[in-house]
């Protein structure tokens, strides 16, 4: 990894100067107002939603919806939630079947409460990142061929300074980055901008009005050679290859190279079209949606991104939801959304930008340690089902992170029953949830909710069941 810039070169690679960074369109939060969305049930909490101009040359502009703490936002922090693929939407996932705090009815029709969203605990940021992907466009065709990991936390960092400017009130405010999947590389990759950012500020400010104070990520793409050896581990240690095929792909794929081979890629299509059979590889014990069953099976691809399917997610029927609902146009008026008519449907993902994906870092682990070194708080959790990025994949991540451990592996509790295990290290805590797959929030609600209201802290616990976790 490069050495940290200088602040000037800095903002020669970021492309603006701290003056044209902070300014941007006029304070128009009251404009951004959402008084209601179709079939949405009564809430008190307040919402916004629109966009956000990150680059006037290309036109490109990031749309965002927040939706505010249930009680008292003026105390809570302010927590961003980016989703992964690359090329998948926070509106889609984030804010629809996980964390936000509604959910879609099955017609598309109406909205319900999610009863552990956690706005309950915090002011919640969707961002649709990079451009292309949901409602987020870009003025400049060839820009949708041209994504990648740099421009991708560039973009993020100028809507950040910007949308601040528009809500002054969320400025000083405690901030934490989240997401999952290939936000893996999004989450730390923006609180690495974020940090480098503060860091060219007045040293007179007291604090930096982006106040940072860490991240927290499931299921997260880190590391391409520990994420690959740790997959290939889970399908064979959970049954769904045979002993012959895993001897196979250990000899014939190379997990530090960012091509495989025509021998490797041979037994990956193996393994998935002969041996895999039929099952929902993001929940392997849970029944797939059979109505979007055609045939169709994952493509697999070593590098940047392990694994995808065409159809991304936990139950594919709910992005069906989620296509009907959003791309009404009573809903996008609500939302202040597809303003300038993009030219095409929203969808959960765009295979355009997956399929040109310029660049992605091959490991975040440096960028672990630095952070950690700044004195961030980072939390990684991982649901135990998932078979895309599995918790093996991220157990071998973590290990060679080379941090001394505080506090040993114990059971964390949700109720009277395990909700995972955890362990805390020097700058970084760890947590498994229990019967979770590769989207905890819409598995385990409650045990998400939990760990995020009270992640394990870096401190010996008693048990504590009414609070939901135990530890030593």
């Amino acid at each position: 990894m490069a050495a940290p810039l200088l602040f000037s070169s800095f903002f020669l690679l970021l492309g603006f100067r701290h003056s044209a960074l902070a300014s941007s369109e006029p304070a128009g939060q009251e404009m951004d107002r959402i008084s209601a969305l179709p079939g949405q049930p009564p809430v008190a909490f307040s919402q916004y939603s629109g966009y956000v101009t990150v680059n006037e040359e290309h036109g490109r502009a990031l749309f965002y919806w927040l939706t505010e703490a249930t009680a008292s936002p003026e105390k809570k922090p302010l927590v961003l939630w980016l989703n992964g693929g690359p090329g998948c939407s926070s509106v889609a996932y984030g804010a629809s079947e996980e964390i936000g705090p509604f959910r879609i009815n099955r017609t598309g029709s109406s909205l319900y409460m999610n009863n552990y969203s956690w706005n309950r605990v915090a002011n919640l940021l969707f961002l649709e990142s990079p451009a292309g992907v949901g409602f987020s466009y870009t003025n400049t065709t060839s820009d949708l061929k041209d994504s990648g990991d740099n421009r991708t936390a560039q973009d993020a960092l100028v809507f950040l300074v910007r949308w601040m400017t528009r809500f002054p009130q969320y400025k000083y405010r405690e901030f934490y980055i989240s997401g999952e999947s290939y936000a893996g590389h999004y989450v730390p990759q923006l609180a690495k901008k974020v940090h480098d950012y503060n860091k060219g500020q007045s040293q007179s400010q007291s604090r930096p009005f982006i106040n940072l104070k860490g991240f927290i990520v499931g299921n997260a793409v880190t590391d391409n050679y520990y994420d690959n050896m740790g997959t290939v581990s889970y399908w064979w240690t959970h049954s769904m290859i045979s002993d012959r095929t895993y001897r196979s792909i250990l000899k014939h794929c190379n997990f530090s190279s960012t091509k495989s081979s025509e021998k490797c890629d041979d037994w990956l299509s193996y393994a998935m079209n002969r041996e895999f059979g039929n099952i929902d590889q993001y929940s392997i014990y849970t029944p797939s949606c059979l109505k979007l069953t055609n045939g169709t099976l994952p493509v697999m691809r070593f590098g940047n991104t392990l694994l995808r399917r065409r159809v991304s997610g936990y139950d594919p029927c709910t992005e069906n939801y989620a296509e009907k609902y959003y791309n009404r146009r009573d809903v996008q008026k609500a939302l202040h959304a597809n303003i300038t008519g993009i030219p095409y449907k929203w969808t959960a993902c765009s295979d355009v930008l997956i399929k040109y994906w310029k660049d992605g870092e091959i490991s975040m682990l440096p960028t672990y340690k630095e952070l950690i070194s700044a004195g961030l708080r980072i939390w990684v959790f991982s649901g135990d089902t998932d078979s895309v990025v599995p918790v093996t994949a991220t157990r071998f991540s973590l290990r060679h992170l080379n941090i001394s451990v505080k506090t040993r592996w114990y059971p964390w509790y949700s109720g009277n029953q395990v909700g995972g295990w955890t362990e805390v290290y020097k700058g970084l805590t760890f947590a498994t949830v229990r019967g979770a797959g590769h989207e905890v929030p819409l598995f385990q609600p409650k045990r998400a909710f939990i760990l995020f209201k009270w992640p394990p802290t870096e401190k010996k616990m008693k048990c504590n069941k009414r609070d939901g976790m135990c530890g030593l």
